[in-house]
This record gives structure tokens, C-alpha cells and sequence, in this order.
């Protein structure tokens, strides 16, 4: 890549951090996007900065010819947008080659989910680990607080442990844009954490590190202080092993949608589960109720007799007796 390209990169994506308020994980996601497209421009002559609108089109031809999904395409284009975008409103470009540009089209999938069976499941594998030592009591917590709050990983992993000693039920979370909102948690929910924060100091490294893990509610001894997404998602396959679950099937993000899915099937309305979401639009909130039709039209299915009911023949024509 070339050095001015960085330059502009990295300038880009000041200006999101600081005017937009983007998350660490948002800012890594537009500079994946940006090292990729102007490794493909680096094959021509000059500056991806100069790219032209061809050269976005071809750009995105490459990715359709690898058999990227259409929605990857599509945020891809997105983050060039605002890239060329800002490029031209510092006066660096004096036009915006992704113009008139369409998106790719995309279908967006229905998210995978859990049902009740599986969530009761999970948490009765997670409470025989908690019987047995700290680390079962910091998974059943984890799990509890995923469920019952909706929380993203992001949002789970570094919650403090202050957004938890309060006394109505429910967490203050930061979530996307530094934006607050308050999520709820059952009284199961609560139990796990009490029992878990009893024996949390297991997890505090000593030294120099451990002022700054403590104020984590899921302390770690690395460098970050407190435990990884990924080793979240480790725990979380690992106990779905345990409760004779398919491993694939199951993240921290799967657990959010169950959230969301069984309070629309209860009789949530959209606008509550987009509040304990964090939505900023209700639109995206909307997919609950296809998620919830589809898995009712699965139970009529494979429930209900006349689901279940072979269908009928026409009953066979016979000729009239001798």
C-alpha cells in the first residue's frame, strides 16, 4: 500500500472516531474494508485515492467473483462511501467515484435462534459446571446475563462491574456510538451474578494489572483486563457440547436473537425489545416477528395432526359390479 493511501486511512478514520463516535471494533471493520480495496487498486498504476468509479465497479465484480455474499458486498461499498465521501468533503477529491453506484443486492437472512428447549438445555449444563468451580459459576453468569439482558459480546464483556450493584433489575449498558440504554435482568440473572462476584476474585491478576481488571465485572489477567470476545464464544461451544447441542449453532450473538425471538413470541411490542436492544431503528427490530411466524408455522407443522396428516388421494376409481 502506498503511503499517501495510509495517510488518508488512517485521517478517515480519525475523523469517524472522533465526529461519529465509532467503536474500536467498527474503526477495525472500516480499516479491514479500506486494506482490502486498495490492495486490489494496487495492482494498477497510482493512488487508490485517484480510484475511479470503473475501478469501484471492478472492485466489486472481484468480490462477486469469489463468491462473497451479497451483504458483505454491500457494507463494503458502504464503507467506501463514507471514505470517498470524506475524502471529498476535505477537498482531497474533487468528485466521489461511488456515485450513482448501486449496491449489490441482498437477501437478508433470517437470524439463527434457540428455542426454549435448547435455552433450558443449556442453562442445566451450565448450572452442574457451576457446582463445580469458579470458572462453571463465571459461564452460568455470562450465560444468565446474555439471555436475559440481550446484551451484544462486545456490550458483555466489558461491563463493569458497577452496572451490576444496582438494585431494580437492571444494567446501564454503553453500547454502539458510546450510546446508553438500560437492559433488564430476571431474577436469575441476578442470582448468577451474586454467586459469580463471590467468587470472581479468582480471576484478578495480581501486580500492577489488576487495578485496572477489577473494574471489569469478567476480570482477565490479560492485557486487555477483562476476558476476549473470543474466548466468550470458546466457552459458549464448549457448553453447548456439554448440553448435547450442535456447537455451530450457538454464539453470544445467537443468544441475543433467542433474547429478542421469545419476548416477540411472548407478546413483546417491537418498540420495547428495540429499546432493550439498542436498535436506533425499529426496522431491524421487525425481523423478530419473521423469526417468531416462522418457528409457529415449523411447531403447526410438526405439532399439530393435521400438519402432520398425510395428504389425501383421490380415492381410486372402481368399475361398477357384474
Amino acid at each position: 500500500m502506498k503511503p499517501a493511501d495510509a495517510t488518508l486511512i488512517e485521517s478517515f478514520l480519525d475523523m469517524m472516531s472522533a465526529e461519529r463516535g465509532a467503536s474500536i471494533n467498527t474503526l477495525a471493520a472500516y480499516r479491514r474494508d479500506m486494506l482490502d480495496f486498495t490492495d486490489h487498486r494496487g495492482t494498477r498504476d497510482g493512488s487508490a485515492k485517484a480510484a475511479t468509479r470503473d475501478d469501484v465497479k471492478a472492485y466489486l465484480s472481484s468480490l462477486s467473483r469469489a463468491g462473497v455474499s451479497g451483504s458483505t458486498q454491500a457494507r463494503r461499498l458502504s464503507a467506501l462511501r463514507q471514505y470517498f465521501g470524506f475524502l471529498y468533503s476535505e477537498g482531497i477529491r474533487k468528485d466521489d467515484p461511488t456515485d450513482a453506484i448501486e449496491a449489490p443486492k441482498r437477501q437478508a437472512p433470517l437470524p439463527r435462534t434457540l428455542s426454549h428447549q435448547d435455552m433450558d438445555a443449556l442453562i442445566q449444563a451450565a448450572r452442574l459446571q457451576a457446582e463445580k468451580s469458579p470458572e462453571g459459576l463465571r459461564l452460568l453468569c455470562m450465560l444468565e446475563v446474555l439471555y436475559a439482558s440481550g446484551l451484544r459480546v462486545s456490550e458483555l464483556v466489558t461491563l463493569p462491574l458497577a452496572a451490576t450493584r444496582a438494585r431494580d433489575g437492571f444494567l446501564l449498558v454503553k453500547g454502539k456510538g458510546q450510546k446508553e440504554r438500560i437492559a433488564p435482568l430476571n431474577q436469575a440473572a441476578r442470582t448468577a451474578i451474586a454467586d459469580y462476584v463471590a467468587a470472581r476474585d479468582a480471576f484478578l491478576p495480581a501486580g500492577a494489572r489488576r487495578s485496572h481488571a477489577e473494574r471489569f465485572l469478567f476480570p482477565s489477567r490479560g492485557a486487555e483486563g477483562h476476558i476476549t470476545r473470543r474466548r466468550c464464544h470458546q466457552m459458549l461451544k464448549a457448553l453447548a457440547m456439554a448440553a448435547n447441542l450442535d456447537p455451530d449453532k450457538l454464539s453470544p450473538h445467537v443468544l441475543r436473537h433467542a433474547f429478542a425471538t421469545h419476548l416477540v413470541e411472548g407478546g413483546a411490542d417491537l418498540r420495547s425489545v428495540q429499546t432493550m436492544l439498542g436498535h436506533a431503528d425499529i426496522a431491524t427490530t421487525q425481523i423478530y416477528t419473521h423469526v417468531a411466524k416462522q418457528r409457529l408455522m415449523q411447531v403447526v407443522e410438526s405439532a399439530h395432526p393435521l400438519g402432520r396428516r398425510p395428504k389425501s388421494r383421490a380415492p381410486a376409481k372402481t368399475g361398477k359390479a357384474g
